[in-house]
């Protein structure tokens, strides 16, 4: 194996696995919602600020007024995409939570097909039924540490969730020229410019243990995070990036299983496999292949 890709590699692996570990880290810091997006944007925004002065990239000339409002725009939609999943995770458990969130490269398609003209090919119809089918096992299947209500109401918040970061995705498709570092820090800074009005400042966390982990959430899961998953992104082939991509939703199971002890029933399991191995199948362009019929008529 090339050693591009071997280090590639394995920053994807660290960038999921650490991943897979804020829920955790949501849950644990005991504050609400809003401050934990908030303080994230915040120490993570210092940590990125550091990064993106020592690769250079705190330069005029890698933004225009339209790029700038873009990126903005885009930060707008990824915080709010982190403040519906993480509170998504007290609703449904973060097993859940983080399954039904990885339908959002279904719904990037349908954006894409929408504002971009790309066509909706038999073969991503077919994945995205895999996935609506493993939807709706998930749905159908209330775990028994979870009330009915408030089961599809952590179901419906993920869902907003991965709507949200397609839409972010969708706008980042056309900023391709903007180093992803830098692009990190315009959306943690719009997010921390936008919830700032709405912290309970008399109420700012003291307790040892928030703080920890608002400080890992902002050090170790965005400005770490960023940049090892960015290195990975610029070494490694698409097909697999994306493979290595579902570490995180298989690691944020077992965290949450070992964590909190919120195991899967078998319908639940099924639901998200379903899901997962749809959107393995379309992020790797699995497809049946065609049958070689043979003609009747060798000459036609």
């Amino acid at each position: 194996m090339d050693t591009s890709i071997r280090r590639g590699s394995w920053e994807m692996v660290a960038a999921m696995l650490i991943s897979g570990t804020i829920g955790w880290f949501v849950l644990v810091s005991g504050v609400s919602v809003i401050e934990v997006v908030f303080w994230r944007c915040v120490i993570g925004g210092l940590a990125l600020l550091l990064v993106c002065a020592v690769l250079g990239y705190l330069r005029v000339d890698l933004l225009s007024g339209a790029t700038l409002g873009l990126a903005m725009l885009s930060g707008v939609a990824i915080v709010g995409n982190w403040l519906l999943l993480f509170e998504s995770y007290s609703h449904a458990s973060i097993a859940i939570s983080t399954a039904v969130y990885n339908v959002q490269p279904f719904m990037l398609v349908m954006l894409a097909a929408v504002f971009l003209g790309e066509k909706i090919t038999m073969q991503k119809l077919t994945w995205l039924s895999v996935a609506f089918a493993g939807m709706l096992a998930i749905v159908t299947a209330h775990g028994s540490q979870q009330s009915g209500g408030d089961y599809l109401a952590g179901i419906a918040l993920a869902l907003g969730a991965a709507f949200l970061y397609a839409i972010a995705a969708l706008i980042i498709k056309r900023l391709k020229d903007v180093p992803p570092h830098l692009m990190a820090l315009i959306q943690v800074t719009t997010g921390a410019v936008l919830l700032a009005p709405l912290v309970p400042w008399g109420g700012v966390p003291v307790a040892p243990t928030a703080w920890a982990a608002l400080v890992t959430l902002g050090v170790v899961h965005t400005g770490v995070m960023y940049v090892l998953l960015y290195g990975a992104i610029q070494k490694l082939p698409t097909a697999l990036t994306g493979a290595l991509s579902f570490i995180y939703p298989i690691a944020a199971i077992f965290v949450d299983w070992i964590a909190f002890g919120h195991r899967l029933g078998w319908q639940q399991w099924l639901g998200v496999a379903a899901i997962l191995l749809a959107a393995a199948g379309l992020q790797r362009g699995w497809w049946w292949p065609r049958s070689q019929r043979v003609s009747a008529y060798p000459g036609k």
